[in-house]
């Protein structure tokens, strides 16, 4: 099974380096930029996990992000997510091949899973996804064993790698409860619950506001502006956007075998792992109805690509399905038939435009790509190490990993006081050489307080503000 799962995520990081793929997606970049600013800052350290995102996908990755060629490439976060591919994989193997007590019914479940192009292509971007379920599997395998201590471990790390994770919490304590008692439900929610508190506290230290994750600058509540979009307050949108998400990620011939699987499953008296399973789906149907998360797919309004790997969380619920429907008939020929009807889609149709994850990265990502590459391009012929750059943090970090400069010559957000010092007294605290900015940001609004720094590079962004580049003027 390892030299199996292990040889999937090779050829998938192989193939999607080689066509230059591992930044296309914007929050990838972002997440591995993050965990960068750990190591190499100007304030270097635990503070710059920040908010919003959960920390456990940074602290992972910051060791092999501060090795720079692996950092500039994103192949640091290919490594830390193929292994947690091969743990997820691995463990599903398990735990399904308990549930079933049937090897070809687990091995049914790990192919369903690991030979959808979605997951191979997320597993290798610096995405949470991969570490997401391997967290949930390990909840799985826990659940099946069952150990208390382990379902802990699990959801502790979950609920510090994906929000959803703190939706698992009353649903897997609800099932020890059932099945083992309230002593092991009590310790399972006791370890796991110190994720939440942990990231509350965080942000109450740091930021000033123990919800600043949730209604702060960057969040999903800030960004979508209370702005409506389908499914926001309306229960039968809310399930249609999902589910059609949930169908372009996993396919056809998933849907169609692990829909029917789920109902044996059922009938078989597995309800428990079912419920476990559709917990991940339906805090994203709840998230599109409330919390002003949507998902945009391209066949339904307004015809376009956003946060289609939402979609992703119903997969090993589809799987554990095709699995269902084996161990009635555990045998070679009827997983290999199970496996062949799920990835029948991606055979006649083997090219990564079917891939919906992928192809979000690629069209949402074009005007971004081009921008950085130029402005990258420009500083690299420009700039002399030392003399310093300040810029906002976010999508511009990728113009400076693209140009090789370190993010300790750099000024950002994630330099706290300073930062702001610089922002509101350039006068005393702007040095530095370089600056690069989007009109009408904070950097630009304070250049314009200290005219010292003259344009030198202007790249402009279709649907966006233009792209400045400044440098010092000499006296």
């Amino acid at each position: 099974m390892v030299p199996l799962l292990l040889a999937l995520s090779v050829a998938a990081t192989a193939w999607f380096w080689r066509h230059g793929y591992l930044h296309y997606w914007g929050d990838a970049s972002a997440h591995l930029n993050i965990a960068r600013r750990l190591v190499d800052s100007r304030t270097p350290g635990y503070e710059q996990i920040g908010t919003v995102w959960l920390p456990l996908p940074h602290v992972l990755m910051a060791p092999l992000v501060s090795v720079d060629a692996w950092w500039r490439t994103g192949l640091a976060a290919s490594a830390v997510m193929g292994v947690c591919f091969v743990w997820a994989g691995c463990l599903f193997f398990s735990a399904v091949g308990r549930v079933w007590d049937a090897r070809a019914a687990a091995w049914t479940a790990v192919l369903l899973f690991a030979l959808n192009p979605n997951v191979l292509y997320l597993q290798t971007i610096a995405m949470t996804e991969a570490l997401f379920f391997a967290c949930t599997m390990t909840v799985l395998y826990a659940l099946v064993r069952p150990a208390w201590w382990l379902a802990g471990l699990g959801l502790l790390g979950a609920t510090m790698t994906r929000y959803e994770g703190w939706f698992l919490i009353p649903g897997v304590v609800g099932l020890f409860w059932f099945r083992e008692g309230w002593r092991a439900a009590l310790g399972v929610g006791a370890v796991a619950a110190l994720g939440p508190l942990y990231w509350f506290g965080h942000n109450a230290v740091f930021h000033g506001d123990w919800l600043a994750f949730y209604r702060g600058p960057g969040s999903a509540m800030a960004i979508q502006g209370g702005l409506d979009y389908p499914g926001r307050g309306d229960w039968l949108k809310a399930g249609q956007y999902f589910g059609a998400a949930g169908q372009l990620v996993s396919g056809w011939g998933l849907v169609a075998v692990g829909t029917t699987g789920v109902v044996v499953a059922l009938l078989r008296r597995q309800g428990w792992i079912v419920f476990f399973l559709a917990l991940a789906p339906a805090f994203y149907i709840l998230s599109l109805h409330g919390s002003g998360t949507p998902i945009h797919v391209p066949y339904l309004w307004p015809h376009s690509y956003y946060n289609t790997r939402y979609g992703m969380a119903v997969i090993p619920l589809l799987a554990f399905g095709g699995a269902a429907l084996v161990a009635m008939r555990p045998r070679a020929t009827t997983a290999a038939a199970v496996v062949l009807a799920a990835v029948l889609p991606w055979v006649f149709y083997p090219k990564a435009d079917g891939w919906v994850t992928w192809k979000e990265s690629q069209v949402n990502s074009e005007t971004r790509r081009a921008w950085t590459a130029e402005a990258a391009k420009y500083l690299a012929e420009n700039y002399e190490p030392g003399t310093g750059i300040v810029a906002s943090f976010g999508d511009l970090t990728g113009i400076f990993r693209d140009a090789g400069i370190p993010l300790r010559e750099t000024v950002h957000e994630g330099n706290g006081l300073y930062f702001q010092a610089v922002l509101q007294r350039p006068d005393l605290f702007l040095w530095q050489e370089w600056a690069v900015a989007r009109r009408d940001d904070s950097v630009s609004e304070a250049l314009r307080k200290f005219p010292r720094y003259g344009r030198v590079k202007i790249i402009f962004v279709e649907n966006s503000a233009p792209l400045e580049i400044y440098r010092r003027v000499r006296r």
